[in-house]
């Protein structure tokens, strides 16, 4: 491990606020990265002795659609700089990217986590939906019938409304 990368690192965190904590592993730094769509996306940072790899956690393995998800993912793929989506033995998605330990600077760290950021959060809904639809209309529909609060749907409400022909009752977005 490369104590000047993880100095360069830690102080890069502390300077931009970011929340982190040393995490189990030699070397390991684990970061709490504030999202839009997504609250927040946690992410292992370990420097090594040749590089400093990240991985971020995206969604959980998707409940249906899984050809779908991964098409969309690889997709993506083409377009992500300097990281790529890759799925665990559980089907859970991530983000990973990777920096040699001579390009760790101030101006490589924060296009790492700008790029860990927007690959976990900008696509969020999208694979939410294709994912999770099921799921969600099932809650949609739950919520509907008990008066609860739809607010943790509202960005899928068009979709729901068009999916399950229940439209939103004032008040509960």
């Amino acid at each position: 491990m490369s104590a000047t990368a993880l100095e360069t690192l830690t102080a890069y965190l502390d300077a931009s606020g970011l929340s982190h904590e040393a995490g189990a592993r030699d070397g390991e730094v684990v970061v709490e990265l504030p999202g839009e769509k997504k609250l927040s996306t946690v992410a292992s940072v370990v420097v090594g002795d040749s590089a400093v790899s990240a991985v971020a956690f995206v969604i959980r393995n998707p409940d249906e659609n899984h050809a779908d998800v991964y098409r969309y993912l690889l997709r993506k793929n083409l377009r992500l700089p300097g990281a790529a989506y890759a799925i665990d033995k559980s089907g859970d998605v991530y983000v990973v990217a990777r920096l040699p330990l001579s390009a760790v600077d101030d101006e490589s760290l924060d296009a790492l986590f700008g790029v860990l950021l927007d690959a976990a959060d900008s696509h969020f809904n999208e694979l939410l939906a294709l994912g999770f639809l099921s799921s969600m209309k099932k809650e949609w529909e739950w919520r509907i019938s008990r008066g609860e609060s739809l607010r943790n749907l509202a960005a899928f409400r068009r979709l729901l409304e068009q999916e399950t022909g229940l439209t939103a009752p004032d008040g509960t977005l």
